[in-house]
């Protein structure tokens, strides 16, 4: 099962249009049973799924992650994407909302800062046939059988495999040096920064880069964000990629052995390996939605999921995420 789906930061132009939001189907296990987590609105005197309007500058999947946590003390990664919730506003605009599967681990429920306050009146851990029966909402019930569709399939717990591709870098041109010494523009890096929040979002313990500068530039902020030592290697380098010597197959399967949610910052032309490998490595037949994975621009980035308990059984989803710098 392969779903596709793309994901950007908000701009003036998407505003104009619509208001975006994001959040999250909430899932816990309780006694060895699925509950999923319902928000009592204070206000609205409802029952909903924790979710949240795009502030300035965000890309939704930070959005997701910041709202769940305002809304309900709990800090989350995300998981497989399970769909998006369209309606109108008393204004006439449409509300578009995009969300994911996350799952509140002990640790982070322990941890939990939530307390009843003028927004959000309780927290409610359900079942999903009694989440069915309280949600106010018929667009939340739509979420709500994707959610229940990873379910029946067995492939909630998943780990994500991210592909990016380097920020914008000075042109071949305009740069006397080796090639792989060609450094990221100012806009590349403020594109490297701008994708800090949302790949931290998707939980990534591990980064993986070409030892090309601008690749190593591009994920320099998001190690110091996360205190987390850099990997450089040349087997993902688009040198060795154009001289035949890249090692793509190698990297690629380490990273799914290992099961831990990780990123790896390459180049254009090498994408496209890139994400044929990791269908390979998953078992996944291959079709169109590794040119549209791979076809990325400067600091976009490609989230892969896979199952956690039989990553050999297929990617679960593919989602794409863009930043408008």
């Amino acid at each position: 099962m392969i779903s596709q789906s793309s994901a950007q930061a908000t701009s003036s132009k998407w505003t104009d249009k619509a208001v975006y939001a994001a959040g999250a189907v909430v899932w816990r296990l309780i006694d060895g049973k699925l509950r999923i987590l319902l928000i009592h609105r204070t206000k609205y005197k409802d029952i909903t799924l924790p979710k949240g309007k795009v502030d300035p500058g965000e890309m939704l999947a930070e959005t997701a992650v910041r709202e769940v946590h305002e809304e309900t003390g709990i800090r989350v990664s995300l998981g497989v994407p399970v769909g998006v919730s369209r309606y109108h506003l008393p204004s006439s605009k449409q509300k578009v909302v995009h969300y994911w599967a996350a799952e509140a681990t002990v640790d982070a429920i322990r941890a939990s800062t939530f307390v009843p306050n003028k927004e959000i009146a309780a927290l409610e851990w359900v079942s999903v046939k009694k989440a069915r029966s309280r949600l106010s909402y018929p667009v939340d019930l739509e979420i709500l059988d994707f959610f229940a569709n990873l379910v029946d399939d067995g492939v909630l717990r998943t780990f994500p495999i991210i592909a990016l591709r380097h920020a914008k870098a000075l042109s071949r041109s305009d740069w006397d040096g080796a090639d792989a010494a060609r450094p990221l523009t100012d806009r590349g890096r403020d594109q490297a920064k701008s994708i800090v929040g949302p790949l931290r979002a998707f939980g990534v313990r591990k980064i993986i880069t070409s030892d090309a500068v601008r690749c190593v530039q591009t994920v320099k902020p998001l190690a110091k964000a996360l205190g987390r030592k850099v990997v450089m290697t040349e087997k993902i380098s688009q040198d060795a990629w154009e001289d035949g010597h890249d090692d793509l197959r190698s990297v690629i399967g380490r990273r799914v052995r290992a099961v831990k949610p990780a990123v790896i910052c390459s180049h254009g032309p090498v994408l496209p390996g890139l994400l044929t490998e990791i269908a390979l490595a998953t078992g996944t037949i291959r079709g169109s939605y590794v040119n549209s994975a791979a076809d990325l621009e400067p600091a976009a980035f490609s989230v892969v999921h896979v199952s956690a308990s039989n990553p050999g059984s297929g990617i679960i989803a593919i989602e794409t995420h863009v930043p408008k710098i």
